[in-house]
């Protein structure tokens, strides 16, 4: 059984860099069945998908979100991390981590049913 953990802080102000890590317990991040990905959802809205890390260490972004994110990874902690620059009210939003197979990759309006595992999520909520 695969869980992941986000941890992060809950407050961001405007125009600052957010870090979120998740930790990942049963399983590697290093494995080439899933891709370790970051989804948000902010306050009466559906799901957005940010990003992903896949065991190779590729990365994907979400174009719509401006070249802001920049995923990475640490293998000796099974942790990968998502940095959201320049952040502005617009991006408070429960962010969670999840893992999926290829076909979860960019998807425009993800569902839940379609990632494996998902961490529980945690309020991020930028100040103005």
């Amino acid at each position: 059984q695969v869980q992941l953990q986000e941890s992060g802080p809950s407050l961001v102000k405007h125009s600052q860099t957010l870090s979120l890590t998740c930790t990942v317990f049963g399983g590697s991040i290093t494995t080439d069945y899933y891709f370790w990905t970051w989804i948000r959802q902010p306050p009466g809205k559906g799901l957005e998908w940010m990003g992903a890390i896949a065991g190779s260490g590729s990365t994907y972004d979400n174009p719509s979100l401006k070249s802001r994110t920049s995923i990475s990874r640490d293998t000796s902690k099974n942790q990968f991390t998502l940095q959201l620059s320049s952040v502005t009210p617009e991006d408070t939003a429960v962010s969670s981590c999840a893992c999926g197979e290829a076909n979860t990759l960019a998807l425009p309006t993800p569902t839940r049913d379609l990632y494996d595992y998902w961490g529980q999520g945690t309020q991020v909520t930028v100040s103005s």
